[in-house]
């Protein structure tokens, strides 16, 4: 238990059904062993994240002032900048020591959902100063939806449920891309700050591109931590708290954390698939039993968002008890 799984998806593009259940079999292993795996023949290109990359250090070496120009904290539906110290995902350390942009699914104001002013609905909030910015980031939102679904439709058959199960409840979804630069560990302000203290992802799966300064550290079985470093051509795939609770832990939402570098930026790059705001959470068919009853009450994905994200940001507890 000293290294993640590697799964080869590309049989997942390819009629051949054995092929689809083979590599069902190999992420449900590696969801209940581990809660974290990576994947390789997906059809993200090199290209496509060099690109990617260029323009996430472009913007992040903006002026302050201008990357505030879209402050996360000033957006009702959390899309934009997030400064230093913003997030804390570990409540019992220092705020992290980096920098977010954070897009979502794109609602024009005249949507019915937008207009009804309902969480985490509205506008993506890019910024201006970047050609190019708005095609290549929408295009690949677009993209790495297309990509978690086609994961969670083998996730489906892991499950042993309807194939389409996910398909139907991940249109119109609140899944986020996002961008994150984390400065080296020499600009930390205590010892303690690091780049993202352990914490559990909120969603269904995370999906992570990194690059090549490493950083990212699991927890086994064990409570050990781990080193999950990049390897060239994968993303790695985690298993969020969401899919946790719809599996009845089944499957791992695993702790994992990201030690500041030394002397270099690093630049990362994960898809949070989360659902249509509405759909129900709630224990799946075959994940319970009398001998395994369902462990947690049903709730709804933008109930469970809306409180993970009171826990990690203080801007948003601030919203809520204004609004209290």
């Amino acid at each position: 238990m000293t290294q993640l799984p590697i799964i080869d998806i590309s049989p997942l593009y390819r009629p051949d059904e054995a092929g689809h259940f083979d590599v069902a079999r190999q992420i449900d292993a590696a969801c209940r062993d581990w809660g974290f795996f990576y994947i390789k023949g997906h059809p993200i290109s090199a290209e496509r994240i060099a690109t990617l990359t260029e323009q996430a250090q472009r913007f992040f070496a903006l002026p302050a002032e201008e990357k505030l120009k879209i402050d996360i904290t000033r957006s009702q539906h959390h899309r934009g900048y997030g400064a230093v110290a913003t997030e804390q995902l570990d409540p019992s350390q220092p705020c992290d020591l980096k920098e977010t942009f954070d897009m979502g699914f794109h609602m024009g104001a005249e949507h019915p959902d937008v207009l009804a002013g309902k969480p985490l609905r509205g506008p993506n909030r890019h910024p201006a100063q970047i050609d190019g910015w708005v095609e290549l980031m929408e295009g690949h939102y677009r993209d790495m939806q297309d990509l978690a679904c086609t994961l969670l439709r083998a996730i489906a058959l892991a499950l042993g449920i309807e194939r389409d199960f996910f398909d139907k409840r991940f249109v119109e979804p609140i899944s986020v891309f996002r961008m994150i630069h984390y400065p080296p560990r020499a600009t930390a302000s205590s010892a303690e700050q690091q780049g993202a203290g352990a914490h559990t992802d909120y969603g269904c799966v995370t999906l992570l591109h990194q690059d090549q300064a490493g950083g990212l550290q699991v927890q086994n079985v064990k409570g050990e931590w781990i080193d999950a470093p990049p390897i060239a051509g994968t993303y790695v795939v985690n298993i969020g708290d969401m899919m946790a609770r719809w599996s009845n832990d089944r499957y791992k939402s695993t702790p994992h954390r990201v030690i500041s570098p030394l002397g270099v930026d690093r630049y990362s790059m994960p898809f949070f698939a989360e659902p249509h705001p509405d759909t129900e959470i709630s224990c799946l068919p075959g994940c319970h039993d009398a001998d395994n009853p369902p462990k947690y009450p049903a709730t709804t994905c933008s109930a469970y968002m809306l409180w993970r994200f009171a826990e990690t940001y203080a801007y948003r507890r601030d919203k809520q008890a204004e609004n209290a």
